[in-house]
């Protein structure tokens, strides 16, 4: 499954402008490209986006979330620090 940005903008309630900001910060993973050169986000982009909004709505700055991110990607490292 993959769709363009305008379907991630719309499936996660997230404008397109804060997906491509969110992408030039290193918060979500650029996405692959066509051979037109349009973006083809996938099932991961959708969650981690999902994701992202969801804490930024409990008020988490983006550096935070960058942390979260962080540690969800090292499920092996102790909890103490979360």
């Amino acid at each position: 499954m993959s769709f363009p940005i305008g379907e991630l903008s719309k499936r996660t309630g997230t404008k397109v402008p804060t997906i491509r900001y969110y992408e030039s910060i290193g918060l979500l993973p650029e996405p692959l490209r066509t051979e037109g050169n349009q973006r083809r986000y996938d099932r991961g982009h959708l969650d981690r986006l999902s994701f992202i909004r969801h804490a930024r709505s409990l008020g988490f700055e983006v550096s935070d979330i960058r942390e979260l991110l962080a540690m969800a990607e090292r499920p092996q490292d102790s909890c103490h620090q979360a």
